[in-house]
Order: C-alpha cells, then sequence, then structure tokens
C-alpha cells in the first residue's frame, strides 16, 4: 500500500479504537440500489453515484457541515443521481458520520458509506443502505465483512483494483463489485483498469466504476465498457446539479 494509506489506516485504527457498539442498533428501512440502476439503464441514462466528497489527500479541502452535505445531496438527487456516497472519514478526507446521517435523511434514494472498513464495530454504527469494503485493504476478512454487512442489513459494496482481488470478491455474497481506477499502491488513476476487470466479471453481479471520471466523456466510456454505473465526487461537486446531470445524460 502506498504510504498514504498506511497513515489512513492508521488512524482508522485509532479511531475505531473508541467506538462502542452496546447501544448500535439498526433503525431504518433499506433501500434498495439496484432496481434504480436498472431503470436508469432502461432509459438509456447512466446510473450516478454522486459523492458528496469534502476533499482527500490528493484534492484540496471544502469544509462540508451536515447541512451542507443535506443540501449537496439534494441537488444531486434532482440531477439524476441513483445513490448519494457520503465520506465518513475525517482525518484525510475531511468527512463525518454527522454528514452521513444528514444526507440519509434528506434525500429518498439509497445512501452509501464510504470510509476505510476495518472493525466490525464500524458496521454496527452504520446508518446507511450501502457500505463501501476494499477487497485489498480487508484481504482473508472480505468474506467476514461481506455477510456481517449482510446480515445487518447494508448491501456491501465491494472494491477491487486488480485480479487477485477480484476473485476474492466473487467468492462473497456480494451482489455489487466497485472497480477503483486508482492503484492503492501508487495512487495513480487508469480508466482501462475498469476496461480490464470487467470481462472477468459474471453478469450476476453490478459493477460500479470508481474514480478518475472527469467528464461525461469518461463516464460514457466505462458504460459502454461493460460498467452499470459510475461513482463520481471531485468532478461534480462544484456544481452538484448540473454535473450529475451530465454525466446521468452523457449517452
Amino acid at each position: 500500500m502506498h504510504r498514504v494509506i498506511d497513515d489512513i489506516l492508521e488512524s482508522t485504527r485509532r479511531r475505531v479504537a473508541h467506538l462502542h457498539t452496546a447501544d448500535m442498533r439498526r433503525e431504518i428501512d433499506h433501500r434498495d440500489i439496484i432496481p434504480l440502476i436498472q431503470r436508469q439503464k432502461d432509459k438509456n441514462k447512466i446510473p450516478v453515484l454522486a459523492e458528496v466528497k469534502p476533499g482527500s489527500p490528493t484534492t484540496k479541502k471544502r469544509e462540508i457541515t451536515p447541512k451542507d452535505a443535506s443540501e449537496i445531496a439534494l441537488e444531486m438527487e434532482a440531477g439524476g443521481a441513483v445513490a448519494i456516497s457520503v465520506l465518513t472519514e475525517p482525518d484525510f478526507f475531511y468527512g463525518g458520520m454527522e454528514n452521513l446521517y444528514a444526507v440519509r435523511k434528506s434525500v429518498k434514494i439509497p445512501v452509501l458509506r464510504k470510509d476505510f472498513i476495518i472493525d466490525e464495530k464500524q458496521i454496527y454504527e452504520t446508518e446507511s443502505d450501502l457500505i463501501l469494503l476494499i477487497s485489498g485493504i480487508l484481504g482473508d476478512n472480505l468474506k467476514k465483512f461481506v455477510d456481517l454487512s449482510l446480515v445487518y442489513g447494508l448491501e456491501p459494496l465491494v472494491e477491487v483494483h486488480n485480479e487477485k482481488e477480484l476473485m476474492d470478491a466473487l467468492n462473497t455474497e456480494t451482489r455489487i463489485i466497485g472497480i477503483n481506477n486508482r492503484n492503492l499502491n501508487t495512487l495513480a488513476i487508469d480508466l482501462s483498469t475498469t476496461e480490464h476487470l470487467i470481462p472477468l466479471i459474471p453478469d450476476d453481479r453490478i459493477i460500479i466504476s470508481e474514480s478518475g471520471i472527469r467528464d461525461a466523456v469518461d463516464a460514457a466510456r466505462l458504460i459502454n465498457a461493460g460498467a452499470d454505473a459510475v461513482l463520481v465526487g471531485t468532478a461534480i461537486m462544484d456544481d452538484p446539479f448540473d454535473r450529475t446531470k451530465r454525466l446521468v445524460d452523457a449517452l
């Protein structure tokens, strides 16, 4: 892993050490993303998971309060997004659980918690519809975390970057595979990662291409390669409604 990823994981370990699970219980009804993806595809529109992204180690930071997050997510929903991704990692991506809860209360579409999940306590604290699980980080624990998420009522989106991580993901019960175009060892982005891995994925899995999608041309390229949906953050944060809509209408 790249040094930045190692630093994020160390920070995450310190953060989850203070989590408690005694009072954590799931109190929301699950919103299923898969029918929404199919409905968008039937209309020849691109299913977009739009991300509320305050920043990252490779982009500038933007202060986003829970109120801001709700307003941004509502614009994304109005622009045609099938789901909202919310970053909850606080130290490197400047997100927070408060933003997740605020967005989930504001929109009607599914919400994805995007974080570095390394401890089952993080699953039990999550009040959303989907949760990101990174195959390259969870390793041999991936299946356990997928199963825990499903039992808890969360839809796992299992993120992969190479063939080994993909094979590990396909050996779980996840319905959704996310292909990260960013290499976690180098942080370099290559959209052909999605094009390379798609032929290896059975038709019964939903494929979401993530990272490095700058515009409608990139989005259309990945959909035409066989992706079912795209997840986009940085490229739409400056104008969430208009840029989401442009991606949705890219075909």
